[in-house]
């Protein structure tokens, strides 16, 4: 009776979401024309509408937003992970990666076999992401980590590339954010037959999909050949994932959604719980595609897939609190990066990287479209020089490179603080929602109140960067900021975060170079305003990070032992994490939503010093700087005269450490 219940109550959203779908854009049209325009169509233009238009759009988010949820049924069984979809498994990222791959090299190719495409690259992000969470003894964690920094890496090379061919992609931002809009039928057309083949092959399986649920050993007591249900049940849910998005774009959480709110009633045989899983997902994505052209009039075309990850997030946040009931504790060892190297002192390397710093800052002032030699750079700086050497050292290059310079340090101070504050080597910034956080409180300043000045961005991007920490932050309290649920928390703070970006960039109707640049980091154009803002922060917040030096060893020891020592636990994590949000705040509100260098500073500072934090610091400190110093440096000569933001430069760089990061770490003996 209560799955009975369900779908009837499915089938009654479903169809009422659907009628109001009908009515909405930006013609006003009443629902008694739209069920004429069904049941007896004339040649009126508000009938053509409808069923040229509407009724196709709204048909495609029927059959996507079930085949969505029945993807997220099928991963989530296969992995046995309630955190997997094809947002966390990265399987949306790697199709909207090939996909955009098709458009720009094969664009014959891609328009006949745009699903081939698409199934390719959300397989192989699926297998990576797999492999590198460790196979099937995966925990959710370490999925949803895996997932999320496949999703950065292709994500970024997906953005290098739109900003690169610029004509060939145009008009893709707002389909690459999820967007439903249909022309025509043919859209419904080709996606409909898969859809249907892919939900009726996981209802005629629902049995074998079942045993997958229980132990290995059991199931194949019971005659389960449990390698090829796997590898079938995931090969049906890649395909239905990639359907979609070779059609719709990249949509997120409803694979999460839809589930889990079938499951909150009790229905756990796939029996009920595919069919139902695929009505409330078709109802979901309707519905959120409906929300968005309610406000077509005031703000402009709104992307489904941003509208589904705002409202995904606080599910999100919510479901990693009630799964991290069942895998708190572990997490240090499971993720731990291990080692260090054995040759080099502290001392060495501090100087070692020293000297590397001043080289990659002398070489970004030397060169340009204009090649300064090294002679006049050293004459400029001792009061001399040419006056047009001076003129664009001094307005141009030195404000640029101190900025990246600067915001490189206090990324790379504040991924080392927390990852200490959360004790995962895979903390950084823009994992936790500080980056997407501060991006979204800056724009909101400039976009939403153009009245204020300039100056107000940092202060804007602080707030956004602290409103999203703590968010974070409260709804971790009462777990004693367990470092589980913070990143677990963290990552669907992130994805809120980035789905407002989109929102106030497409309300805003910023052009696609603009908007991805500064979504993916750049220091394009920043001048002495942005180091006299940057400059007073590092100068309070450094030494406060150098100070709790000895707070954030004892925290490596765990939270008993700490507090056995007498240490506040909970106070210093909270007070670290305060610190490392300010510095990642105040330098996105400089350079924009640059990642990896939160990951990879910390990461090589331990590599070569070990785990004392101060000295780590100090390390993570020059290394940040060189890295997006040499990041801005190489996006303004490899593609002359386009430049590459830099925060594209450092997630490609960065992408095979953090892969073969945790490749090595999922290949690590766990201790208990």
């Amino acid at each position: 009776m209560r799955t009975i219940g369900m779908l009837v109550a499915g089938l009654a959203a479903m169809l009422v979401i659907s009628f109001i779908s009908l009515t909405q854009g930006l013609a006003d049209i009443s629902l008694a024309t739209v069920i004429q325009a069904i049941t007896a169509p004339q040649d009126l233009p508000d009938h053509h509408l409808i069923r040229s238009v509407r009724l196709p759009r709204t048909v495609m988010g029927l059959l996507s937003g079930a085949a969505l949820a029945v993807a997220g049924v099928l991963m989530q069984t296969v992995t046995r992970n309630p955190l997997a979809s094809g947002t966390t498994l990265g399987v949306n990222a790697g199709a909207y990666l090939a996909v955009v791959s098709g458009m720009i090299f094969w664009p014959v190719m891609q328009g006949r076999y745009s699903l081939l495409f698409a199934v390719i690259g959300g397989a192989l992000a699926a297998l990576a992401v797999h492999g590198l969470a460790g196979g099937s003894k995966g925990t959710p964690l370490r999925i949803a980590l895996s997932g999320m920094i496949v999703t950065l890496v292709l994500s970024s090379i997906t953005s290098a590339l739109v900003l690169l061919n610029e004509q060939t992609t145009q008009g893709i931002f707002l389909w690459g954010s999820g967007s439903l809009v249909q022309n025509d039928w043919k859209g419904v057309v080709f996606a409909w037959p898969w859809i249907v083949a892919g939900l009726v092959a996981a209802l005629f399986f629902a049995r074998q999909l079942d045993m997958l649920m229980l132990s290995e050993e059991t199931a194949r007591s019971l005659g389960q050949r449990v390698g090829l249900a796997r590898a079938a049940a995931m090969a049906a849910a890649v395909l239905l994932a990639c359907v979609t998005v070779s059609v719709v774009g990249p949509i997120g959480f409803i694979g999460l959604m839809a589930p889990h709110l079938v499951r909150l009633t009790g229905v756990t045989k796939h029996a009920g719980l595919v069919p139902l899983a695929a009505v409330w997902g078709a109802a979901i994505l309707t519905g959120s595609d409906t929300l968005a052209r309610l406000f077509v009039n005031s703000y402009g075309e709104l992307p489904a897939g941003a509208i589904t990850a705002m409202i995904g997030g606080p599910w999100l946040i919510w479901l990693a609190l009630r799964v991290s009931r069942r895998v708190e504790g572990g997490m240090t060892t499971s993720m731990a990066a291990g080692g260090r190297l054995r040759f080099g002192s502290y001392r060495l390397w501090v100087i070692l990287f020293s000297f590397l710093l001043l080289a990659v800052w002398t070489l970004s002032l030397m060169i340009g479209t204009l090649p300064i030699p090294f002679t006049e750079i050293l004459a400029v700086f001792s009061g001399g020089g040419e006056d047009m050497y001076r003129q664009i050292l001094m307005e141009f290059r030195l404000p640029r490179l101190l900025t990246a310079g600067m915001s490189g340090v206090a990324l790379a101070v504040s991924g080392s603080l927390l990852q200490s504050a959360v004790r995962n080597p895979l903390g950084d910034p823009q994992i936790v929602g500080v980056t997407s956080g501060a991006g979204a409180g800056a724009l909101f300043l400039m976009i939403l109140l153009p009245q204020l000045s300039i100056s107000w961005v940092p202060a804007g991007a602080m707030i956004g960067g602290l409103a999203a920490a703590a968010l974070v932050y409260a709804a971790s309290w009462r777990r004693g900021l367990n470092p589980t649920i913070l990143t677990l928390v963290g990552i669907a703070v992130a994805a809120a975060g980035s789905a407002l970006i989109n929102l106030m960039i497409i309300h805003a109707k910023l052009a696609v170079a603009p908007a991805l640049m500064w979504m993916a980091g750049s220091t394009y154009g920043r001048g002495w305003a942005e180091v006299l803002q940057i400059t007073p922060a590092l100068i309070l917040l450094l030494p406060l990070a150098w100070w709790f030096g000895r707070r954030v060893d004892l925290l490596a020891f765990g939270d008993e032992s700490a507090a056995g020592v007498g240490l506040n636990v909970r106070n210093t994590r909270l007070y670290t994490a305060v610190i490392a949000v300010l510095l990642a705040s105040i330098a996105a509100s400089n350079v924009g939503a640059v990642g990896f260098i939160g990951l990879l500073a910390p990461h090589a500072a331990r590599l070569l010093t070990g785990t004392n934090h101060r000295q780590n610091m100090v390390l993570a400190a020059l290394i940040g700087g060189v890295l997006l110093a040499g990041a801005d440096l190489l996006g303004r000569i490899v593609i002359v005269p386009k430049e590459l933001p830099a925060g594209i430069v450092t997630a490609l760089l960065g992408a095979p450490y953090l892969l073969f990061l945790m490749w090595r770490s999922s290949r690590m003996p766990r201790r208990t």
